[in-house]
Protein backbone atom coordinates (compact mmCIF):
# COMPACT_ATOMS: atom_id res chain seq x y z
CA UNK A 1 0.00 0.00 0.00
CA UNK A 2 1.21 3.49 -0.97
CA UNK A 3 2.02 6.35 1.50
CA UNK A 4 0.61 9.15 1.57
CA UNK A 5 3.51 10.86 -0.23
CA UNK A 6 3.48 9.24 -2.71
CA UNK A 7 -0.08 9.19 -4.13
CA UNK A 8 -0.48 11.70 -6.97
CA UNK A 9 -3.32 13.88 -5.75
CA UNK A 10 -4.53 15.43 -2.02
CA UNK A 11 -7.23 16.90 -0.69
CA UNK A 12 -8.69 18.46 2.66
CA UNK A 13 -12.28 17.64 3.96
CA UNK A 14 -13.53 19.54 7.37
CA UNK A 15 -16.72 17.81 8.45
CA UNK A 16 -19.00 19.01 11.28
CA UNK A 17 -19.40 16.79 14.17
CA UNK A 18 -21.87 16.63 16.92
CA UNK A 19 -20.39 14.55 20.08
CA UNK A 20 -22.36 13.32 23.42
CA UNK A 21 -20.58 14.58 26.41
CA UNK A 22 -18.87 11.53 27.22
CA UNK A 23 -16.72 12.22 23.77
CA UNK A 24 -16.40 16.16 24.21
CA UNK A 25 -14.41 14.52 27.63
CA UNK A 26 -12.58 12.36 25.23
CA UNK A 27 -11.73 15.47 23.09
CA UNK A 28 -10.87 17.43 25.71
CA UNK A 29 -8.51 14.87 27.66
CA UNK A 30 -6.69 14.60 24.53
CA UNK A 31 -6.29 17.90 23.29
CA UNK A 32 -5.05 18.62 27.56
CA UNK A 33 -2.24 15.65 26.60
CA UNK A 34 -1.41 17.15 23.35
CA UNK A 35 -0.40 20.51 24.27
CA UNK A 36 1.12 18.96 28.11
CA UNK A 37 3.42 16.91 25.56
CA UNK A 38 4.44 19.68 23.32
CA UNK A 39 4.98 22.25 26.18
CA UNK A 40 7.11 19.34 27.75
CA UNK A 41 9.06 19.09 24.55
CA UNK A 42 9.37 23.23 24.75
CA UNK A 43 10.68 23.04 28.21
CA UNK A 44 13.04 20.28 27.64
CA UNK A 45 14.83 21.93 24.91
CA UNK A 46 14.81 25.23 26.70
CA UNK A 47 16.73 23.58 29.80
CA UNK A 48 18.84 21.56 27.42
CA UNK A 49 20.03 24.75 25.90
CA UNK A 50 20.46 26.32 29.18
CA UNK A 51 22.77 23.22 30.70
CA UNK A 52 24.76 23.80 27.60
CA UNK A 53 25.72 26.96 28.74
CA UNK A 54 25.74 26.92 32.24
CA UNK A 55 29.37 26.72 34.54
CA UNK A 56 28.09 23.73 36.55
CA UNK A 57 30.15 20.15 37.01
CA UNK A 58 30.66 18.22 34.22
CA UNK A 59 28.83 15.18 35.72
CA UNK A 60 25.96 16.77 36.85
CA UNK A 61 25.40 18.05 33.69
CA UNK A 62 25.82 15.56 31.26
CA UNK A 63 23.58 13.10 33.64
CA UNK A 64 21.01 15.65 33.37
CA UNK A 65 21.14 15.87 29.83
CA UNK A 66 20.98 12.08 29.57
CA UNK A 67 18.10 12.13 31.59
CA UNK A 68 16.44 14.77 29.33
CA UNK A 69 17.47 13.30 26.11
CA UNK A 70 15.86 9.84 27.31
CA UNK A 71 12.43 11.71 27.91
CA UNK A 72 12.22 12.91 24.36
CA UNK A 73 9.92 10.57 22.81
CA UNK A 74 6.28 9.74 23.68
CA UNK A 75 7.05 6.12 26.00
CA UNK A 76 9.26 7.75 28.35
CA UNK A 77 7.11 10.98 28.51
CA UNK A 78 3.97 8.48 29.52
CA UNK A 79 6.38 6.46 31.99
CA UNK A 80 7.50 9.70 33.63
CA UNK A 81 3.87 11.10 34.05
CA UNK A 82 1.44 8.67 34.83
CA UNK A 83 -1.79 10.49 33.80
CA UNK A 84 -0.93 10.39 30.00
CA UNK A 85 -1.20 6.35 30.33
CA UNK A 86 -4.82 7.19 30.65
CA UNK A 87 -6.70 4.62 28.24
CA UNK A 88 -8.81 7.55 27.40
CA UNK A 89 -5.73 9.08 25.19
CA UNK A 90 -4.84 7.99 21.96
CA UNK A 91 -1.23 7.02 21.98
CA UNK A 92 -0.90 8.43 18.06
CA UNK A 93 -1.93 12.03 19.81
CA UNK A 94 1.03 11.82 21.83
CA UNK A 95 3.12 10.88 18.50
CA UNK A 96 1.44 13.86 16.87
CA UNK A 97 2.27 16.39 19.41
CA UNK A 98 6.02 15.47 19.39
CA UNK A 99 6.14 15.48 15.69
CA UNK A 100 4.52 19.13 15.41
CA UNK A 101 7.38 20.37 17.74
CA UNK A 102 9.74 19.34 15.38
CA UNK A 103 7.94 20.72 12.40
CA UNK A 104 7.81 23.66 14.34
CA UNK A 105 11.60 23.64 14.38
CA UNK A 106 11.93 22.68 11.39
CA UNK A 107 9.52 25.66 10.04
CA UNK A 108 11.89 28.07 11.93
CA UNK A 109 15.17 26.85 10.51
CA UNK A 110 13.42 27.23 6.85
CA UNK A 111 11.89 30.54 7.81
CA UNK A 112 13.46 32.32 10.92
CA UNK A 113 10.78 35.05 10.59
CA UNK A 114 8.48 32.47 12.68
CA UNK A 115 10.14 32.19 15.50
CA UNK A 116 11.47 29.43 17.59
CA UNK A 117 8.66 27.28 19.17
CA UNK A 118 6.83 28.79 22.40
CA UNK A 119 5.10 26.84 24.78
CA UNK A 120 0.82 26.35 24.35
CA UNK A 121 -1.60 27.90 26.77
CA UNK A 122 -4.74 26.57 27.85
CA UNK A 123 -7.99 28.66 25.86
CA UNK A 124 -11.40 27.67 24.36
CA UNK A 125 -10.08 25.98 21.96
CA UNK A 126 -9.13 22.14 21.92
CA UNK A 127 -7.82 20.41 19.22
CA UNK A 128 -5.52 17.19 18.93
CA UNK A 129 -4.29 14.69 16.15
CA UNK A 130 -4.42 11.22 15.28
CA UNK A 131 -4.03 8.56 12.17
CA UNK A 132 -6.00 6.80 9.95
CA UNK A 133 -4.09 3.07 9.87
CA UNK A 134 -5.03 0.58 7.70
CA UNK A 135 -3.89 -2.50 9.81
CA UNK A 136 -4.03 -5.78 6.95
CA UNK A 137 -5.59 -3.98 4.41
CA UNK A 138 -4.20 -3.99 1.40
CA UNK A 139 -6.37 -1.26 -0.70
CA UNK A 140 -6.70 1.93 1.33
CA UNK A 141 -10.24 3.29 1.24
CA UNK A 142 -12.68 5.90 2.78
CA UNK A 143 -14.64 2.99 4.70
CA UNK A 144 -11.75 0.77 5.95
CA UNK A 145 -8.99 2.25 7.87
CA UNK A 146 -9.14 3.28 11.54
CA UNK A 147 -10.69 6.19 11.15
CA UNK A 148 -13.81 5.91 8.21
CA UNK A 149 -17.14 6.26 7.53
CA UNK A 150 -19.39 3.70 9.00
CA UNK A 151 -22.40 5.60 6.50
CA UNK A 152 -23.30 9.37 5.28
CA UNK A 153 -24.06 9.98 8.71
CA UNK A 154 -21.32 8.76 10.65
CA UNK A 155 -17.63 8.33 11.23
CA UNK A 156 -15.82 6.22 13.36
CA UNK A 157 -12.33 7.88 15.11
CA UNK A 158 -10.41 5.78 17.57
CA UNK A 159 -11.18 6.46 21.56
CA UNK A 160 -14.25 7.99 20.09
CA UNK A 161 -16.69 5.71 18.74
CA UNK A 162 -19.04 7.14 16.31
CA UNK A 163 -19.75 10.73 15.60
CA UNK A 164 -22.30 11.97 13.89
CA UNK A 165 -20.99 14.37 11.23
CA UNK A 166 -22.67 16.61 8.59
CA UNK A 167 -20.73 18.29 5.39
CA UNK A 168 -19.65 17.69 2.24
CA UNK A 169 -18.35 14.42 2.14
CA UNK A 170 -21.18 12.04 0.80
CA UNK A 171 -19.74 13.06 -2.82
CA UNK A 172 -16.31 11.52 -1.93
CA UNK A 173 -17.97 8.28 -0.34
CA UNK A 174 -19.66 7.87 -3.60
CA UNK A 175 -16.52 7.52 -5.22
CA UNK A 176 -15.29 3.71 -5.92
CA UNK A 177 -11.51 4.67 -6.40
CA UNK A 178 -9.42 4.09 -3.86
CA UNK A 179 -8.56 6.34 -1.86
CA UNK A 180 -6.25 6.81 1.68
CA UNK A 181 -7.45 9.05 4.93
CA UNK A 182 -3.89 10.07 6.66
CA UNK A 183 -3.65 12.66 9.34
CA UNK A 184 -6.88 13.53 11.42
CA UNK A 185 -7.70 16.61 13.28
CA UNK A 186 -10.25 16.84 15.72
CA UNK A 187 -11.04 20.16 17.69
CA UNK A 188 -13.29 22.47 18.75
CA UNK A 189 -13.29 26.30 18.07
CA UNK A 190 -13.90 29.07 20.91
CA UNK A 191 -17.50 29.32 20.28
CA UNK A 192 -18.02 25.58 21.31
CA UNK A 193 -18.20 23.80 17.85
CA UNK A 194 -16.87 20.49 17.13
CA UNK A 195 -15.13 19.99 13.89
CA UNK A 196 -13.15 17.28 12.20
CA UNK A 197 -10.49 17.41 9.59
CA UNK A 198 -9.04 14.86 7.59
CA UNK A 199 -5.88 14.64 4.96
CA UNK A 200 -6.72 12.55 1.78
CA UNK A 201 -4.78 10.73 -1.20
CA UNK A 202 -5.45 8.88 -4.10
CA UNK A 203 -3.76 8.04 -7.46
CA UNK A 204 -7.29 9.61 -9.44
CA UNK A 205 -7.85 13.12 -9.08
CA UNK A 206 -10.94 13.89 -6.83
CA UNK A 207 -12.78 16.54 -8.97
CA UNK A 208 -13.24 16.60 -12.93
CA UNK A 209 -13.23 19.10 -14.91
CA UNK A 210 -13.29 20.38 -18.42
CA UNK A 211 -10.73 22.21 -20.16
CA UNK A 212 -11.95 26.13 -19.94
CA UNK A 213 -11.73 28.11 -23.26
CA UNK A 214 -12.65 31.23 -21.97
CA UNK A 215 -8.83 32.35 -22.05
CA UNK A 216 -6.50 34.83 -19.85
CA UNK A 217 -7.53 37.07 -17.13
CA UNK A 218 -5.32 39.57 -15.11
CA UNK A 219 -6.70 40.37 -11.99
CA UNK A 220 -6.22 44.24 -10.17
CA UNK A 221 -6.65 43.60 -6.18
CA UNK A 222 -7.89 47.00 -4.11
CA UNK A 223 -9.93 47.99 -1.98
CA UNK A 224 -13.01 50.22 -3.13
CA UNK A 225 -13.45 46.65 -5.75
CA UNK A 226 -12.23 43.68 -4.23
CA UNK A 227 -10.56 43.28 -7.89
CA UNK A 228 -11.29 44.20 -11.23
CA UNK A 229 -10.25 41.94 -14.16
CA UNK A 230 -8.36 42.72 -17.24
CA UNK A 231 -12.19 42.81 -18.82
CA UNK A 232 -13.07 45.72 -17.56
CA UNK A 233 -15.49 43.57 -14.98
CA UNK A 234 -15.23 44.72 -10.94
CA UNK A 235 -16.24 42.61 -7.95
CA UNK A 236 -17.68 44.58 -5.06
CA UNK A 237 -15.79 44.70 -1.93
CA UNK A 238 -18.09 43.03 0.64
CA UNK A 239 -16.21 44.02 3.75
CA UNK A 240 -17.43 41.80 6.10
CA UNK A 241 -15.93 42.76 9.18
CA UNK A 242 -16.87 46.78 8.49
CA UNK A 243 -20.48 45.60 8.18
CA UNK A 244 -19.91 43.93 11.99
CA UNK A 245 -18.12 46.39 13.92
CA UNK A 246 -20.42 47.93 15.38
CA UNK A 247 -22.38 44.70 17.18
CA UNK A 248 -18.64 43.64 18.14
CA UNK A 249 -17.65 45.98 19.69
CA UNK A 250 -20.79 46.45 21.93
CA UNK A 251 -20.09 43.00 22.79
CA UNK A 252 -16.68 42.69 23.54
CA UNK A 253 -17.70 45.89 26.09
CA UNK A 254 -20.15 43.79 27.73
CA UNK A 255 -17.85 41.09 27.79
CA UNK A 256 -15.44 43.30 29.32
CA UNK A 257 -17.67 44.36 32.12
CA UNK A 258 -18.39 40.87 32.81
CA UNK A 259 -14.46 39.91 33.39
CA UNK A 260 -14.04 43.14 35.65
CA UNK A 261 -16.75 42.05 37.76
CA UNK A 262 -16.04 38.81 38.17
CA UNK A 263 -12.60 40.09 38.95
CA UNK A 264 -14.04 42.28 41.84
CA UNK A 265 -16.09 39.38 42.95
CA UNK A 266 -12.53 37.00 42.88
CA UNK A 267 -14.41 34.43 40.77
CA UNK A 268 -12.34 32.79 37.98
CA UNK A 269 -13.38 33.56 34.49
CA UNK A 270 -13.85 29.82 33.97
CA UNK A 271 -16.55 29.43 36.51
CA UNK A 272 -18.31 32.77 35.83
CA UNK A 273 -21.34 31.69 33.56
CA UNK A 274 -22.30 34.99 32.73
CA UNK A 275 -18.45 35.79 31.25
CA UNK A 276 -18.65 32.76 29.63
CA UNK A 277 -22.02 33.02 28.04
CA UNK A 278 -20.82 36.22 26.22
CA UNK A 279 -17.66 34.77 25.02
CA UNK A 280 -19.19 32.34 23.21
CA UNK A 281 -21.45 34.99 21.32
CA UNK A 282 -18.29 37.21 20.78
CA UNK A 283 -16.60 34.19 19.08
CA UNK A 284 -19.60 33.63 17.50
CA UNK A 285 -19.78 36.91 15.72
CA UNK A 286 -16.20 36.56 15.01
CA UNK A 287 -16.77 33.14 13.27
CA UNK A 288 -19.57 34.54 11.29
CA UNK A 289 -17.39 37.50 9.90
CA UNK A 290 -14.81 34.80 9.16
CA UNK A 291 -17.17 32.15 7.54
CA UNK A 292 -18.82 34.94 5.36
CA UNK A 293 -15.16 36.08 4.23
CA UNK A 294 -14.41 32.82 3.55
CA UNK A 295 -17.33 31.90 1.90
CA UNK A 296 -16.86 34.97 -0.37
CA UNK A 297 -13.45 34.04 -1.32
CA UNK A 298 -14.15 30.30 -2.38
CA UNK A 299 -17.04 30.94 -4.68
CA UNK A 300 -15.20 33.82 -6.37
CA UNK A 301 -11.64 31.93 -6.74
CA UNK A 302 -13.58 28.75 -7.77
CA UNK A 303 -15.44 30.77 -10.56
CA UNK A 304 -12.34 32.49 -11.70
CA UNK A 305 -9.88 29.13 -11.74
CA UNK A 306 -13.10 26.58 -13.18
CA UNK A 307 -13.39 29.94 -16.39
CA UNK A 308 -9.96 30.60 -17.43
CA UNK A 309 -7.41 28.70 -18.68
CA UNK A 310 -4.95 31.34 -17.18
CA UNK A 311 -5.15 33.71 -14.25
CA UNK A 312 -2.28 36.17 -13.68
CA UNK A 313 -2.40 38.51 -10.42
CA UNK A 314 0.10 40.26 -8.09
CA UNK A 315 2.19 39.40 -5.74
CA UNK A 316 1.46 41.31 -2.69
CA UNK A 317 2.90 41.04 0.69
CA UNK A 318 0.11 42.05 2.84
CA UNK A 319 2.72 42.25 6.26
CA UNK A 320 4.01 45.35 4.66
CA UNK A 321 0.71 46.61 3.25
CA UNK A 322 -0.54 46.34 6.84
CA UNK A 323 2.32 48.50 8.21
CA UNK A 324 0.01 51.64 6.80
CA UNK A 325 -2.05 52.09 9.70
CA UNK A 326 -5.06 54.13 8.01
CA UNK A 327 -5.40 50.91 5.36
CA UNK A 328 -4.42 48.19 8.12
CA UNK A 329 -7.96 47.41 8.47
CA UNK A 330 -9.31 47.33 5.46
CA UNK A 331 -6.68 45.20 4.13
CA UNK A 332 -7.38 42.68 6.93
CA UNK A 333 -10.44 42.81 6.11
CA UNK A 334 -10.44 41.92 2.36
CA UNK A 335 -8.64 38.90 2.70
CA UNK A 336 -5.80 39.06 -0.29
CA UNK A 337 -3.68 36.67 0.83
CA UNK A 338 -5.88 34.26 1.70
CA UNK A 339 -7.88 35.00 -1.92
CA UNK A 340 -4.54 34.41 -3.68
CA UNK A 341 -3.56 31.24 -1.54
CA UNK A 342 -7.17 29.66 -2.41
CA UNK A 343 -6.33 30.37 -6.25
CA UNK A 344 -2.67 28.47 -6.15
CA UNK A 345 -4.23 25.27 -4.74
CA UNK A 346 -7.57 25.16 -6.50
CA UNK A 347 -5.28 25.68 -10.10
CA UNK A 348 -3.36 22.79 -9.26
CA UNK A 349 -6.91 20.86 -8.07
CA UNK A 350 -8.62 22.26 -11.67
CA UNK A 351 -5.75 22.26 -13.81
CA UNK A 352 -5.33 25.67 -14.84
CA UNK A 353 -2.77 27.81 -14.60
CA UNK A 354 -2.06 30.43 -12.18
CA UNK A 355 1.11 32.93 -11.64
CA UNK A 356 1.96 36.03 -9.96
CA UNK A 357 3.76 39.02 -11.24
CA UNK A 358 5.75 41.84 -9.20
CA UNK A 359 3.02 44.42 -8.88
CA UNK A 360 5.88 47.37 -9.85
CA UNK A 361 4.81 50.43 -12.09
CA UNK A 362 1.28 48.35 -13.01
CA UNK A 363 -0.89 51.11 -11.42
CA UNK A 364 1.47 53.76 -13.40
CA UNK A 365 1.65 52.32 -16.96
CA UNK A 366 0.23 52.81 -20.23
CA UNK A 367 -1.55 49.71 -21.19
CA UNK A 368 -1.26 50.72 -25.06
CA UNK A 369 2.23 52.35 -25.50
CA UNK A 370 3.86 51.17 -21.64
CA UNK A 371 4.54 54.82 -21.02
CA UNK A 372 5.06 55.36 -17.02
CA UNK A 373 3.87 58.32 -14.91
CA UNK A 374 6.47 59.46 -12.71
CA UNK A 375 9.34 60.06 -15.76
CA UNK A 376 9.61 62.94 -18.02
CA UNK A 377 8.67 65.38 -15.69
CA UNK A 378 5.25 63.74 -15.16
CA UNK A 379 3.60 63.37 -11.45
CA UNK A 380 2.72 59.73 -10.26
CA UNK A 381 -0.79 59.03 -10.00
CA UNK A 382 -2.18 59.29 -6.36
CA UNK A 383 -4.43 56.94 -5.00
CA UNK A 384 -7.16 59.22 -5.24
CA UNK A 385 -6.95 59.41 -9.17
CA UNK A 386 -9.30 56.77 -10.47
CA UNK A 387 -8.80 57.42 -13.84
CA UNK A 388 -5.86 59.64 -16.04
CA UNK A 389 -5.15 60.15 -19.35
CA UNK A 390 -1.87 59.15 -20.65
CA UNK A 391 0.19 62.19 -21.45
CA UNK A 392 1.89 60.11 -24.05
CA UNK A 393 -0.29 58.43 -26.51
CA UNK A 394 -3.74 60.69 -24.94
CA UNK A 395 -5.60 57.25 -24.07
CA UNK A 396 -8.15 57.41 -21.34
CA UNK A 397 -7.98 54.86 -18.46
CA UNK A 398 -9.93 53.46 -15.78
CA UNK A 399 -6.76 53.29 -13.24
CA UNK A 400 -7.71 49.62 -11.95
CA UNK A 401 -8.58 48.50 -15.35
CA UNK A 402 -5.63 49.62 -16.28
CA UNK A 403 -3.73 47.86 -13.68
CA UNK A 404 -4.91 44.53 -14.76
CA UNK A 405 -4.07 44.37 -18.34
CA UNK A 406 -0.69 45.32 -17.55
CA UNK A 407 -0.49 42.47 -14.62
CA UNK A 408 -2.12 40.06 -17.73
CA UNK A 409 0.92 41.29 -20.14
CA UNK A 410 3.21 40.81 -17.66
CA UNK A 411 2.08 36.96 -16.75
CA UNK A 412 2.29 36.17 -20.19
CA UNK A 413 5.67 37.08 -20.51
CA UNK A 414 6.61 35.80 -17.52
CA UNK A 415 5.34 32.54 -19.54
CA UNK A 416 7.10 32.88 -22.32
CA UNK A 417 10.39 33.16 -20.69
CA UNK A 418 10.00 30.20 -18.19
Amino acid sequence: MKSMSKLAYHYGLKVRIYPSDEQKQIIKVNSDASRFIYNQMVGINQEIHQLKRVNLPIDTVQTRLAQLEKRRNARELTNHFGFLADSRIDSLAKANAIKNYQKAWQQFLKVHHTGIPKFHRKSAVWQYQTNCQYPGQTVARLTNGTVRFNNTNQLIVPKLGKLRIRGSHKRLLKRLLDTRIGTVTIMKDASDRFYLAMQLASDWPFVTYQESQSGSVGIDLNLKNFLTDSNGKTVANPRHYRNSKKRLAKEQRTLSRRARRAKREHRSLKNSQNYQKQRRLVAQLHDKVRTQRQHFLHQLSTTLIKSHDLVVAEELRSKNLLKNHALAMSISDVGWRTFLGMLTYKADLYGTTFVTVDPRNTTQTCSKCAFVMGTESTKKLTLDQRKWQCPSCQTNHIRDWNAAQNILDKGLKKLKLA
